[in-house]
């Protein structure tokens, strides 16, 4: 059996990690990533407060000691004083992976103008990738997922098609898809046979 994918879910939220309302991110993550993975996978959550320090904290903490291969975050990208996610993320980065955060708002303006207001990053980290998602359950599986027509078809692929290559390239396990919920590319070189 291949190594499980450990994955780090981080929301970020003052007034959910207070309390004041029930978190929707992390059961959102958990959910997509349940339908989207076919490889064995297990989750590492925390739910903190939109602060730098406890955002940059966390990410170290998931990578160098909890040893997440994927780090996908929730909150704090927007343009609100409050919104320091992408900066704490590239504070803790090797490497910043642009493409990510430009694909993610094309996607989000198919259904919203206000996409351009989003400011996620993804990184490098020593062996993790780190990914800044948006802050509602709706917003992340698009992101992830891709934009579907009236019958179902994909007519924008997600970023996550590109997320099991990348996590090979820095040395994670080989995580498949379900290609009915998104299908992961990888060159022909880099395929694997099924077991």
């Amino acid at each position: 059996m291949s190594e499980a994918l450990v994955v780090g879910l981080v929301s970020i939220s003052d007034r959910a990690s207070a309390g004041v309302y029930e978190d929707k991110g992390i059961p959102a993550l958990q959910d997509w990533l349940g339908s989207a993975l076919t490889t064995p996978w297990r989750a590492e959550t925390r739910l903190i407060a939109d602060d730098r320090e406890s955002i940059e904290n966390t990410l170290v903490e998931l990578v160098d000691r909890a040893g997440c291969h994927l780090v996908l975050t929730t909150g704090g990208t927007g343009p609100a004083p409050r919104d320091v996610t992408p900066e704490a993320t590239l504070a803790v980065a090797d490497k910043e992976m642009p493409g990510f955060g430009e694909e993610m708002r094309r996607i989000s303006l198919n259904f919203v103008p206000t996409a351009i207001l989003s400011r996620q990053v993804a990184v490098i980290r020593k062996q993790a990738l780190i990914i800044n998602l948006p802050g509602q359950p709706k917003s992340i599986r698009e992101t992830l997922e891709g934009v579907r027509d009236a019958d179902g078809n994909v007519r924008h692929v997600g970023i996550f098609a590109a997320v099991p290559y990348c996590i090979d390239l820095i040395g994670g396990p080989y995580a498949e898809t379900d290609p009915a919920v998104i299908k992961a590319f990888r060159p022909k070189s880099a395929i694997r046979p099924q077991a």
